[in-house]
């Protein structure tokens, strides 16, 4: 019996796709549309309300508090999780939860963004009278400029209308996708205008993958012993064993005063190789001023200078001396590369 994929490979010809990727395509048009319609208005009159909303949440002193109902809802989740992990402490608030004491949650220094693509919600009201009468600004994203939420906002971010995914034009999929956007571009917006670095990012987020790629080179390096080094003027015998021994590939030539002047490679014996080179000097085969870099480089950094420039290792230097040398198979077990 033939597998899925060999079925598929022994039917290919004049490709007509099956209903279900015609649907699928005709979903991610739909969505298409509605980001590209996000995008000209926020080049438009949305800008202007956008900025105001960022200088709003940048000006307050507590957390940007997210709420919303339904599909609004898991999106608000989703974009108070982003603002959290970019540098703007941000939680989620049940609007149901709230009118039964979440509103305790809710302090005169926040923000508070509601998501209604309606403006209608009615679960939303307690919380909403409760921003007016207690001054908390409170961000409007909805697609109804005319709505209770909105005349009750003091910003309103309006999307634009754009037809649902869903052929009854019924379950939240556009609109849900142009909120989530909504509220990255805010995030984002909201970091860069901070200066919120790849340092400050590392520390919220230190496992996974994400994490990994954050540590530094020192946190990741080889060191003392397990450096290859040696002095200009040694002949390329005792080099070669400098090099077997470490089992990195590579070693570093040294000046007298201990500084890295050069590095032979497996790259160089290859261009070098004759019957006198173990009879020659280091200095004869190196590659002067190789790259290298700094312990406080970011690994993923380092990873990106060992896969643009084709090698496996790199020597990490404090000024000019080496400190410790970083081989991609220590990037791998780490789970950075």
């Amino acid at each position: 019996m033939r597998s899925p994929a060999n079925r598929a490979k022994a039917d290919d010809g004049p490709h007509i796709h099956p209903a279900s990727v015609v649907s699928a395509l005709a979903t991610l048009d739909a969505e298409k549309a509605g980001l590209a319609a996000l995008a000209e208005a926020m080049a438009g009159s949305l800008g202007a309300a956008f900025d105001v909303a960022v200088a709003t949440i940048q000006n307050s002193h507590g957390r940007v508090v997210v709420t919303g109902m339904g599909k609004s809802g898991h999106v608000a989740r989703k974009i108070a999780a982003t603002l959290a992990s970019t540098g703007t402490p941000a939680h989620y608030v049940h609007p149901a939860e709230a009118s039964h004491g979440d509103l305790g949650m809710i302090t005169t220094d926040d923000v508070i963004v509601a998501l209604s693509w309606s403006g209608e919600t009615v679960e939303l009201r307690d919380l909403v009278e409760y921003s007016r009468r207690f001054d908390v600004p409170l961000i409007a994203f909805t697609s109804n400029a005319e709505s209770a939420l909105a005349s009750s906002a003091s910003v309103v971010l309006t999307l634009p209308v754009a037809q649902e995914a869903c052929p009854h034009g019924l379950a939240p999929t556009t609109s849900t996708v142009m909120q989530l956007a909504l509220g990255d571009a805010l995030a984002v917006a909201l970091l860069q205008s901070r200066g919120f670095t790849a340092l400050d990012f590392r520390q919220l987020h230190p496992g996974g993958k994400l994490g990994a790629s954050l540590k530094f080179v020192r946190d990741v390096m080889r060191q003392g012993d397990r450096v290859p080094v040696v002095p200009a003027g040694t002949l390329m015998g005792p080099a070669l064993v400098e090099m077997s021994a470490k089992g990195l590939g590579c070693v570093g030539v040294l000046d007298e005063a201990g500084g890295l002047v050069g590095i032979v490679t497996d790259g160089d014996l290859r261009r070098h190789m004759a019957n006198d080179l173990t009879a020659r000097r280091v200095e004869e085969i190196m590659t002067p001023a190789p790259r290298t870099v700094r312990p406080d480089q970011l690994a993923s950094e380092a990873l990106n200078i060992l896969n643009s420039r084709k090698i496996t290792a790199l020597l990490v230097v404090d000024g000019t001396r080496p400190v410790g040398v970083l081989h991609i198979h220590d990037l791998l077990l780490t789970g950075i590369a």
